[in-house]
């Protein structure tokens, strides 16, 4: 068996008394794509939050490709990482925020092209390049010169996917990104990610509320429930014949809800 591309070992989230991740452990494996579902305030943002490094964690320790992410090795042990330290590591992680959070200021193609300059050194044109790649391939290759105050939500958070893209992250994180959308523009985002899927090598992690899309999409399912992983299995398994009776619930309340 190969090792876990990405490894949870008993990783505790707190927010002074309130414990939002609670001695998780959860591995991931290379190209495995893993929907997390479960009731809000159930821990599965925080879950991307600090594998993005966006959060410190208070116990335990996030690896990544069999190195610690969370922490560096020193004197022999393990200490907390440094900001140079996760600035590396972030390099290889993706994260599209259920908010887009574009640069206003910035056209399509700028947002797109910002970070592989300032952060992967690259020129100028080669980022130009990338950047009309990946904005091709989101379908948005007419949209080039439009800021985003001009594009629907829909477009812009496709613009959020092709930026992250555009670091050729080999992990690409999705945090609720179809939850600030009408309805009707759900489907175009979706569709890129189930491209993204099809067609890329990509280990994906995707919170959603989306259930149908979660069924089809993921190669495993995780239900989260006070911090912890309270089940979790086959799209088939999960949906299909739920074991544990919070899970059993949340999904007897969604589905009708739908």
């Amino acid at each position: 068996m190969t090792s876990p591309l990405i490894r949870f070992r008993g990783v505790s989230k707190r927010y002074g008394a309130l414990t939002v991740l609670d001695q998780l452990d959860l591995d991931v494996a290379a190209n495995e794509k893993v929907a997390i579902i479960g009731p809000s305030g159930s821990g599965k943002s925080t879950l991307l939050r600090v594998l993005m490094m966006l959060e410190g964690i208070n116990d335990g320790v996030i690896e990544f490709d069999g190195q610690p992410l969370t922490h560096m090795a020193k004197n022999g042990g393990l200490v907390p990482a440094s900001e140079s330290y996760k600035r590396q590591g972030r390099r290889n992680i993706g994260m599209v925020f259920q908010s887009f959070n574009l640069f206003p200021h910035m056209t399509a193609l700028e947002n797109v092209v910002e970070a592989p300059v300032k952060a992967l050194g690259l020129s100028p044109r080669e980022a130009d390049e990338r950047a009309r790649e990946l904005l091709d391939m989101v379908g948005l290759s007419d949209k080039f010169a439009a800021y985003p105050s001009r594009l629907s939500g829909g477009q812009q958070q496709r613009v959020a996917i092709a930026r992250a893209l555009a670091m050729r992250p080999q992990v690409m994180l999705f945090d609720e990104v179809t939850s600030a959308l009408d309805p009707e523009l759900c489907g175009e985002v979706l569709n890129v990610i189930r491209r993204l899927g099809d067609e890329h090598k990509l280990t994906m992690l995707m919170v959603t509320h989306q259930m149908g899309f979660a069924r089809e999409f993921a190669d495993r399912v995780c239900f989260f429930s006070e911090g912890k992983i309270a089940e979790q299995g086959t799209p088939q398994e999960i949906f299909g014949s739920p074991q544990n009776e919070r899970t059993q619930a949340f999904l007897s309340a969604v589905l009708d809800a739908a």
